[in-house]
């Protein structure tokens, strides 16, 4: 009969001590404070409407928090364009909800930056610039038609709209000729996000 009880005041030291290892991570894991997330670009892109005529452009922006002041640099390489370009036309999308402002765009001869340089604007290409009274378009009419050598691009300093997200602007070109068509050349998708608090 003296075994049974031996065996079970063997156990209770052993229960005491799991249940203070519990207590202590307990206590351990609420004290540690969350890690914040890492205001890093992602490596994977999704778009809802992906389809096989989608050309991806290049950007950078200096700000990408709502709400910031940011330089928008859109470039246009030159393989992303087969002609000279007589006008170029943004689409801005209806929900990119902040003024743009003609007299902060212009367009650009650009020097693509890369680990040891900045992007940045070389040379302003003269033109008349226009944003439509809804902000939903901006149009580039060059001095003389753009050559399609070179990098060039859209230079805009502007405030980040409030909404966090995905942006896509569409980049539509007219080439000198006698057909006044507008050619898609491509997209730049561009992510507002929220402030690093």
């Amino acid at each position: 009969m003296g075994f049974p009880r031996l065996r079970h005041q063997l156990a209770l030291p052993a229960l005491a001590a799991s249940a203070a290892l519990v207590t202590g991570a307990v206590a351990l894991s609420t004290s540690l404070q969350p890690s914040l997330a890492q205001g890093t670009p992602s490596l994977m892109e999704f778009r809802w409407d992906n389809t096989k005529d989608y050309r991806k452009l290049y950007f950078f922006m200096t700000d990408t928090q709502r709400l910031k002041r940011s330089e928008y640099y859109l470039i246009l390489r030159p393989k992303d364009r087969k002609t000279a370009i007589l006008k170029l036309s943004i689409s801005v999308p209806s929900y990119f909800d902040t003024k743009i402002d003609p007299k902060r765009v212009k367009l650009c001869k650009m020097s693509e930056g890369g680990m040891m340089s900045r992007t940045k604007c070389q040379e302003t290409i003269p033109a008349t610039i226009e944003v439509s009274a809804d902000g939903g378009a901006i149009e580039i009419f060059p001095d003389t038609p753009v050559p399609d050598t070179g990098t060039i691009g859209v230079y805009m300093n502007i405030f980040n709209p409030f909404n966090i997200g995905m942006y896509q602007f569409n980049a539509l070109a007219q080439a000198p000729g006698d057909v006044p068509m507008a050619g898609y050349l491509g997209s730049w998708l561009i992510q507002i996000d929220p402030p690093n608090n």
